[in-house]
């Protein structure tokens, strides 16, 4: 087998991969990597194009090339640099006579736990108030894979512990479900009771 069937074959099969790892939003690393094999997708996309004299598949995946080198300094350079910031800063907080810290960076995406260590639902983002830097609340996504069949929840902070390694909720699972829901594309001025 030739490097250019090689290529061929390894082309489409990365670049399927590292989509549905950047599209998964794993995390920073997960995406870090996804550029990677991005990389190594427009790389053998580049050598199709040289051997088939395909101009514009060279050009165009030179570009990719180039766009996917900033994704990966973006995701595992700058973002996991500004991450292990923010998880040090938490650990060792949680050990010093301080006020324990949480990197607000890591809130969206944050699973959410009962007191049993019983992973409840995954934190979609948070609102926060402009006259007190408050958080007005969070939303708590539940049920559902991947987004389809969830239920959005607004919680109150003061229902949530949040602690160097994770956030919990201060309640049964059966009180989480009862919290009020709110639609996925209209969410509330404000917490309501």
């Amino acid at each position: 087998m030739q490097a250019a069937d090689i290529a061929g074959w390894v082309a489409p099969a990365a670049t399927m991969i590292a989509a549905m790892m950047t599209a998964a939003n794993l995390g920073t690393r997960v995406t870090g990597f996804g550029f990677v094999v991005f990389t190594i997708g427009s790389v053998a996309w580049s050598l199709v194009g040289l051997t088939s004299d395909q101009t514009n598949l060279v050009v165009t995946n030179s570009f990719l090339t180039l766009v996917n080198a900033v994704g990966i300094w973006r995701w595992l350079g700058r973002q996991a640099r500004y991450e292990k910031g923010g998880e040090q800063a938490a650990q060792t907080s949680a050990h010093r006579a301080v006020q324990s810290l949480f990197p607000a960076g890591m809130i969206a995406g944050a699973s959410v736990t009962d007191a049993d260590g019983k992973t409840l639902g995954t934190i979609v983002d948070a609102m926060l108030r402009c006259e007190d830097n408050a958080i007005e609340y969070l939303v708590l996504s539940t049920g559902g894979v991947g987004g389809v069949g969830e239920t959005l929840h607004a919680v109150s902070p003061a229902r949530l512990t949040f602690a160097a390694d994770a956030i919990r909720f201060d309640g049964s699972p059966d009180d989480a479900r009862a919290l009020p829901c709110i639609e996925t594309d209209c969410w509330p001025e404000r917490l309501r009771d």
